[in-house]
Order: C-alpha cells, then structure tokens, then sequence
C-alpha cells in the first residue's frame, strides 16, 4: 500500500501542487501589485482574513501537541531540560545573529551615501508613532510576568501563545502525574480533539494560494518598485546576510544534530513558500510542527521549542535589527564607536525578545536601542526611515525565523535524547515512512498526507 501511495503522488498533475499553486499565486500579486496599484493594495484583506482563520486554531493545536507530548514522556525533569536547553539555544543563537548582523553592516555600509540632514525628519516621531499606534515594548519584568496567564480562559481568548504553553505545560504534567488514576478516554478526548483542529487547518490551507496573492499585491501596490530603489543596498545587504546566516544554521543543524538543513527546506517547501509569500511565520505554525514530528523530533520537544521560539527566537529579526542600527547613523553620517555598537547590542538583547504580537515592534526595539546609545546625532525619529523599506525585509526575515526555530528543534531534541534520527534521515531522504510509535498523534494522521521529498 506505501508503494501505491508514493506512485500516485508522484503522478499527481504539478497544478495540484501547494508549492505550484503558491509560486504562481506571489507572481500574479506581483504583477497585479506592479501594473494596477490601487488594487493590489486593496488585496490586502485577503491575506489578514487567512492569517486570522490561522490564528484562531493555533492556540488549541499547540495546547493539545503540548500536553500530549508531556504526559506521554510523563517526566518533569525532562520537561525542565527541555525548556533550558531551548532558552540556551535561544540566546546563544540570536546574540549570534546580532553580532553577524554588525559584522555585515560595517562591511557593506548600506547607509553610506544617503546624508540625511538630521533637521528633516521633524515628522518621523509623528510617523514611527503612527506606524506603532503609539505602543511600546514590554518591560522585562512585565514580559516575564506576562506568560503567566490571568485565567485559563485568557489565554486562548487573547491566543497568546506563551500564555497558552505555560498552561498547557501544567496541564500536562499534572495529567502525567494521575497518569494511573486518569481513564485512557482523557488522553483519547484530547486526541480527537486535536485530531479536528488538524482537520480544520488542512481545510484553511486550500485558501493559501490566495492569501499569498493578495499579500504580495498589497506590498507592491502599496510600496511600488521603483520607490525602493533609494533602499536597494540596504536591502541586498539585508538579504545577503540573511543567506550567509542560513548557512551558519546549515553548519549548526548538521554539527549538533545531524540534520541536512538543505534536503529539510526542500521537505519544508510548501510551508517556506507560504512564510514568504503571507510574510508571516504563524501560518505555518501548525504544519510546521506536524513536519517536524513526522521527520523524528519528539512530539514533547516540538511542542515546547517551536511556540517559544516565536518570542524568544526571532533571528532573522535580530539580524536585521542589528543591520538597520547601523544603516541610520551610516546614513547620517555618524560613526558608531566599537562601545556604542556595543551598547546597541545589549539593548537589542532584551527588546527583541519582547517584540512578537507587538504592532511595529521592529520601529520600537530600533527607537529603544537608539535612545540608549545617546548620540546626539543621531534623533530617535531617525528611525522613520526604514518605513519605506521595512515591509519588503518581511521575506527575509520570516525565512530566516523559521528556519532558526526548526533548526532549534532538532538540536534540543537531539540533546535530550529524543530525535529519531533514522526517521529523520528516512523523512528527509524522501522515503515513504509510517507514523510515529506510541499513542496515536493526531499529527501522524497529517504528516501521512505530507508529500514525500523528491531527490
């Protein structure tokens, strides 16, 4: 039966494709966005109504993964070695990410040239507040007291995802300690129940096409081509570091866990191209940690690493946080000293772990980090700058995110001892492999529907 299974996908017509149905759909935006503006950037609701019916299914998917994935292995102790390893990662990973970010905006200077006159940008406060609806990045101490939910109920209304692996991690640990006393129908019930979810997002995920249609004709429409221009080197200096990045994730995944990151991107493609093509990492969220169970990460260590990874493990971000700190003073004419830039990446240490679900948060880590290194020169409405280039780094950094956070998963599963790396290699080499052993997973049931990676 595989056998039948692998043939007919194999012989299923290209159209039918998700990865096909994508690349044509970001070229029509492209163009619709290029040759008619004013409807390229009214295409936008299209994109927000699907990321939305996304969102409105990943709180109860991550909480049913989690709690499954931890009262299976029932070991709070690995629980706790998880989350240490994963936060380790985390900071080693994205400190890295800052201090590459600086290394490639000195090289290449993409600020050199443009000699902004500081006087100006007299409206650039006006603007970056407008961009930001006036917000502002959590505090540490209140970022920190803010993943503990007020109710449970909270949690999923407000889908904060941090809050909702915070419960979701009590609740499983407590269901692995009345484990014997618990009827196997607890475990069944939420089974079915993230069973129906899975379902629901497969459904979501035959309007892909057309989210990422409309996502790309509103960038266009709304920014145009040609007045990127005056952005090009900033933005070949963004992309630039974003592929050299990716190979240092290509060399970690395979020194630390064995991984071949570049047959994973092709097993991951669909997802990837949907990243880019919707300029969001949420929306494959879901899919994302079905793959990566289904290529022999544990079920408890997907769970725990991928949701946490969205707030502490934003390294394409912080790649490109690093990159514009320089490119405002370079385009103001300031050399930073070797502390300044020093300072820069210490602040950008603690507001770029703050800044998902933070309307504009990239313009309020800058406007943090220009504020603490207190030149002068250098006005914190400098930052409005970036605006007109901002919304067309979103590739690169979704891309770059995702990627660091799949990356991160493999290695802390490796280190706990629970990647099946047989499977992985299986997975990865375009085998037909069957679901996981253990429990039933509602997610076993999805990755069978997952094309086979083709050599």
């Amino acid at each position: 039966m595989p056998e039948q299974t692998t043939e007919v996908a194999q012989r299923a017509p290209i159209y039918r494709s998700l990865f096909f149905q994508l690349a044509v759909a970001i070229v029509a935006g492209i163009v619709v966005g290029w040759t008619v503006p004013d409807l390229g950037a009214a295409l936008k609701p299209l994109a927000d109504g699907f990321i939305t019916l996304i969102k409105m299914v990943i709180a109860p998917i991550v909480f049913c993964t989690v709690v499954i994935g931890i009262a299976h292995v029932g070991d709070l102790g690995s629980v706790g070695r998880i989350g240490i390893k994963a936060l380790i990662w985390f900071e080693a990973i994205t400190t890295f990410a800052l201090l590459f970010g600086l290394v490639v905006g000195n090289l290449v200077r993409p600020g050199a040239g443009f000699d902004i006159d500081p006087e100006t940008l007299a409206t650039g406060a006006d603007a970056v507040a407008q961009k930001t609806s006036n917000g502002e990045l959590p505090h540490t101490v209140e970022f920190l007291l803010g993943i503990i939910p007020t109710s449970a109920v909270s949690a999923f209304a407000e889908n904060h995802l941090l809050q909702v692996l915070f419960f979701a991690v009590l609740f499983g640990l407590a269901l692995a300690k009345v484990g014997e006393k618990a009827p196997p129908i607890v475990f069944g019930f939420i089974e079915q129940i993230s069973e129906v979810f899975f379902t629901i997002v497969g459904w979501i995920m035959k309007l892909a096409p057309l989210a990422a249609f409309g996502a790309m004709g509103y960038i266009i429409g709304q920014y145009g081509i040609a007045s990127l221009g005056n952005y090009a080197l900033l933005i070949a200096c963004c992309y630039l570091a974003a592929v050299l990045f990716i190979g240092v994730l290509a060399a970690a995944s395979w020194l630390f866990a064995g991984v071949n990151l570049w047959k994973f991107v092709r097993y991951i493609k669909d997802e990837l191209f949907l990243a880019l093509g919707t300029a969001s990492t949420e929306v494959v969220l879901p899919r994302i940690m079905v793959k990566l169970t289904h290529a022999g990460a544990s079920r408890a260590t997907t769970g725990l690493v991928v949701p946490t990874g969205y707030s502490f493990n934003l390294d394409g971000a912080t790649l490109y946080l690093a990159i514009c700190v320089l490119f405002l003073s370079q385009a103001l004419g300031v050399d930073l000293s070797l502390g300044e830039q020093i300072t820069a990446l210490l602040v950008l240490m603690l507001t770029s772990k703050g800044m998902a679900g933070v309307p504009g948060s990239s313009f309020l880590a800058l406007s943090a980090t220009v504020a603490a290194i207190g030149h002068g020169a250098i006005p914190v409405a400098a930052v409005a700058l970036l605006l007109g280039a901002d919304r067309i780094m979103d590739s690169m950094r979704v891309s770059v995110n995702l990627l660091g956070n799949c990356v991160a998963t493999f290695v802390v599963a490796n280190w706990e001892g629970q990647l099946d790396k047989q499977r992985m290699r299986d997975v990865l080499g375009g085998k037909e492999v069957a679901p996981p052993v253990g429990p039933a997973a509602p997610e076993a049931k999805a990755a069978a529907e997952v094309e086979p990676v083709r050599s």
